[in-house]
């Protein structure tokens, strides 16, 4: 993907380039893909459970269950899934490196690891924006996302 940063721009999609890679992939050299088991929510979590699943968000912020990878499908836009990712502790991009181009913080590409240093955190940024909305911190204080609901904490 590192390599395809003008079709994610063309597109203005990362699935849409990734989904293109796999296929090109699977016919060039014989991959095999397999699709995860979406109720495999212990190691392969996603936006479907972070809607939808409060005991098991409490069971991911206590430690109880580890998961291997969050993907936060099943949410509408990418200023939500930001929000919603901030605000369960799984942000570690700082916001002077949102929105830009590599080229725009290096003119030699070879830069990678100051880039990584000047970009990324090593603890998670976290933020709260919705008190009903799983979250690693309590954010009594941030409004509700859905009519009627509940708060996490």
């Amino acid at each position: 993907m590192l390599y395809h940063g003008d079709l994610v721009r063309k597109t203005s999609s990362h699935q849409q380039v990734f989904n293109h890679l796999l296929l090109e992939h699977s016919s060039l050299m014989g991959l095999r893909v397999k699709v995860m088991d979406q109720h495999d929510i212990k190691e392969f979590p996603g936006g479907d459970q972070y809607q939808h699943d409060n005991n098991g968000m409490h069971r991911i912020f206590s430690g109880q269950d580890k998961p291997f990878l969050f993907h936060m499908f099943w949410t509408d836009g990418h200023a939500s899934k930001l929000k919603f990712l901030r605000q369960m502790g799984g942000w570690f991009v700082n916001d002077a490196c949102l929105g830009h181009w590599v080229t725009s913080f290096a003119s030699d590409l070879n830069l990678v690891g100051s880039l990584s240093g000047r970009c990324c955190s090593v603890e998670p940024l976290v933020t709260c924006h919705y008190r009903d909305k799983p979250s690693i911190i309590p954010c009594n204080d941030s409004p509700f996302y859905d009519k009627n609901a509940k708060p996490f904490w």
